[in-house]
This record gives C-alpha cells, sequence and structure tokens, in this order.
C-alpha cells in the first residue's frame, strides 16, 4: 500500500551542514551527490571537510583549556589526520597500525594517547619509538611489561582505565562504563587502586591521571556527571590514603549523534558547562586541585559530515516486503547487523512518484542479516540504477569494514567548496588478490 507524500524534507540535522537541494539531487561540499556518484562510483563515502573542521572548532570553542584527542578508530585516513592537526587535535588510537598511520601524517607524538585493553609487545615498543604522550594501562600485567620496556633515565606518562560502574550508551555491545566487561579496572572492587599502586612504584613511569570511557551514542549529560562524582571520589581516598594526587582526568567520548530525524546529538556546549561545573564542585568538596580534562570524541567529529552513496541493483517483492538491494551492505557498514542500528534513507539524482511505500534497503552480501535499512519510506517507483544516499556515514562504517565475499572496500571522497579529492581509493580485486600468495 503507498501513501502520497511530497519531496522529502531534507532534515538539517542529520547531514552535513553544507548540505542543499538541488532538485532531486542533493549537493554536498558544493558538488551534486549523482555526479559524484558517477564520477567516482558506487558505493561511495562522501566526507565534508568544511564540516569535521567546523566541528572540531565548536569543540575548542566549548571547551577552552581541555585536551581533545579524536577517537581514530571512528574512522581514520592521513588527510582526516591533516584537518585535525592543523585543528589543534590530538589523537586517540588503539593499534601499530593506527599509530604509524599518526605518525606518517604528521601528528606529533606528545598529542597521541595509545588505549589497549590486550596490546602486544609490538604496540608497546611502537609507542615508546614514536613517543606517544600518554599509554593507558588497561591491566595490571601490563604495567611491569611497560616499565620493562622503557629505556634508561626515561620515563613514560601514564593513566589508569578505571570502571565507575555506570551503564551507558545505545546498545549493550558498546557499554563501557559498567562492571564485568573486557576494558578498565574496577574501582568498587579494589582493582583500579592496586594498579595505581603499582603504576606509581615504576620509577621508569609516570601517572599523569585517570581514564574511562562510559560507552557509545550517549546523547545525556548526566551519565557523565555521575561518572564525575565517582572519579573525583577515588581521587580523593587516592590522596587520603596515600598521598597521591593525581593532575589529570580522562572522561572518554561517546557523545551521540543523529541518525533519522527525531534523533539528538549531545548538545556539546551544554556537556562542557555542566561537566566543568560538577568537576570544579566535587573538587572544592574535596579540598582537590581541579585536574585537567582530556576529552576523547571520535563519532561526533566525522559523523555527522559523512554521507554514503548507494546504488540499486535489484527491487523484489515478496509476500509481506519490499526489498531494495543495493551495491553494498553489511561489508561496507556493519553497524545494522552488530547492533540493530537504523539510518535515514533517501532517493538522490531524480524525481520519485509522489506515494511512498514501505521497504527494506538490504545490501548485496551472503547473509540473510545483511541489512542496512529496514522498514523506511522510499518512492513506490524505485528501481534498479536509483542512487540512494544515507546521511551521518562518516564514523564506525569505513573503519569496520571487511572484503567479506571477496568484495573490496568503498572509497572515500573528501568534498569542499566545489571540489573532491580521494582520501582513501577503492580497493579493487586486484589487491584482494595479491595477499594470496599460495602456489
Amino acid at each position: 500500500m503507498s501513501i502520497s507524500l511530497a519531496e522529502p524534507v531534507l532534515d538539517a540535522g542529520l547531514w552535513p551542514r553544507s548540505t542543499r537541494p538541488r532538485g532531486a539531487d542533493l549537493v554536498v561540499g558544493g558538488l551534486p551527490a549523482a555526479e559524484l556518484a558517477e564520477r567516482f562510483g558506487t558505493p561511495l563515502y562522501l566526507l565534508d571537510e568544511r564540516h569535521v573542521r567546523d566541528t572540531c572548532r565548536a569543540y575548542r570553542r566549548a571547551l577552552p583549556g581541555v585536551e581533545i584527542a579524536y577517537a581514530a578508530k571512528a574512522f581514520l585516513c592521513r588527510g582526516l589526520v591533516a584537518w585535525l592537526r592543523e585543528e589543534g587535535f590530538g589523537l586517540d588510537v588503539c593499534s601499530a597500525g593506527e599509530l604509524e598511520l599518526a605518525a606518517l601524517a604528521g601528528m606529533p607524538g606528545e598529542r597521541v594517547i595509545l588505549h589497549g585493553n590486550a596490546k602486544s609487545g609490538d604496540e608497546l615498543r611502537a609507542a615508546l619509538r614514536l613517543g606517544v604522550g600518554r599509554i593507558v594501562l588497561d591491566n595490571p600485567a601490563e604495567i611491569a611489561r611497560l616499565a620493562a620496556l622503557v629505556a634508561p633515565r626515561q620515563r613514560q606518562r601514564v593513566m589508569v582505565r578505571v570502571v565507575p560502574g555506570i551503564e551507558a550508551g545505545a546498545h549493550h555491545a558498546i557499554r563501557t562504563g559498567g562492571e564485568d566487561q573486557k576494558f578498565g579496572l574496577s574501582i568498587a572492587r579494589g582493582d583500579a587502586e592496586d594498579a595505581v599502586l603499582r603504576a606509581v612504584a615504576q620509577p621508569h613511569l609516570e601517572l599523569t591521571g585517570l581514564h574511562c570511557h562510559l560507552g557509545s551514542q550517549i546523547g545525556s549529560v548526566r551519565p557523565w556527571l555521575a561518572a564525575v562524582g565517582t572519579l573525583v571520589a577515588f581521587l580523593a581516598g587516592l590522596r587520603d590514603r596515600h598521598g597521591i594526587v593525581l593532575p589529570e582526568l580522562n572522561l572518554g567520548g561517546g557523545h551521540a549523534i543523529a541518525y533519522r530525524s527525531g534523533e539528538h546529538a549531545l548538545d556539546i556546549e551544554s556537556f562542557a558547562i555542566d561537566v566543568r561545573r560538577r568537576l570544579a564542585r566535587q573538587c572544592a568538596l574535596y579540598e582537590l586541585p581541579v585536574p585537567r580534562l582530556i576529552v576523547e570524541p571520535g563519532r561526533a567529529i566525522t559523523g555527522p559530515a559523512g554521507v554514503a552513496l548507494y546504488r540499486v541493483l535489484v527491487v523484489k517483492r515478496t509476500a509481506h516486503r519490499v526489498f531494495v538491494a543495493v551495491d553494498g551492505g553489511m561489508a561496507d557498514n556493519p553497524r545494522p547487523a552488530l547492533y540493530g542500528a537504523r539510518t535515514t534513507v533517501r532517493l538522490v539524482g531524480r524525481a520519485g512518484a509522489p506515494g511512498t511505500r514501505q521497504v527494506t534497503v538490504v545490501g548485496r552480501y551472503c547473509e540473510s542479516g545483511d541489512v542496512l535499512a529496514a522498514d523506511v519510506e522510499l518512492p513506490e517507483d524505485v528501481r534498479p540504477g536509483d542512487l540512494l544516499a544515507m546521511p551521518a556515514a562518516g564514523a564506525y562504517q569505513q573503519s569496520m569494514a571487511s572484503t567479506y565475499n571477496l568484495v573490496g572496500r568503498p572509497p572515500v571522497v573528501a568534498v569542499r567548496d566545489g571540489r573532491a579529492r580521494v582520501l582513501l581509493r577503492r580497493e579493487g580485486i586486484a589487491d584482494l588478490l595479491a595477499r594470496d600468495v599460495a602456489e
């Protein structure tokens, strides 16, 4: 059954700020989406450079004096690192690959923070070689391992990742502040305090503070306010019991963005005001000096700056559904399959019929769970060859992509002021076969 609907309104909160309707098309970064799809092929990821830079500046205005490290796991490439470096950001990385790319792109080592619940010896050695600013300790065993690798007469700055016992995040798989999960050391169990004492006892380590990360897609400031209360109380206990005063507090990231109309992103200005006020009051209560804040946004920086473009290959009607199959899917965007994530879909490049129908947009991969968008409205005459656009595609899509079914990963193209340049090229069959060395 179809319903009558005018041309869909562009929800400005979902798309890059430069996005403008032009007839049936969308213009992103001064360039028509349909033209970009023809030029670079599909699937295609667009990243609005100006949007990324403007968001970085908004964070710096809201959080003066706060160190901001972009969470590289959201999406990383050399071009993006250059933008971040120029905007005064650092990087939060969690692998040797991310470390090496950061160095190759010119990010100063002192602005890099290495994370990871299971860092290898090679990763720790790479961090020391590249002079990273801090290494976040996630388990007791790596304290002595790291200290043994530090060169004589050198000291490595470290933080201890703690678990404040606060559940927050849009899906259970991305909640990391509660007990009984793989990240961090429990404050309640005493594990965090034990790790602090072990780190302080190592002459080659300089413990600068605590780190916590509550989860992802958190749209309210309340969980961070609760975390600040727990963390400051813990800092006060360290001072009272051991005479240890730590000068830094890293609250991680997890700042929510909107994927669909009616959803709300975290208000960074309110976050900044409320968190800093809460921190100052709690420190005054315990007569502690206010530690320097560090935050690690990722999705909030690149997510809303991205647009994914797909070409429709097949429209199939079954007894109860209409499936619209596109030339990408779960291999380049696994979020719907992993987390049940929902997104917005828009036909671009041609005017559709005035009526719409409910369809399920699926991918081309050999999995029944390869669903990109279930039960969304598209024009009733959607057909093979149509171009579909999905907003908020700049984080945790390309970075989580795979080569399932031996299909190469899509390119990422930066757009700005009517110019386009490739940040990551399309992965072709030759790239995939080059790894296979069997005779």
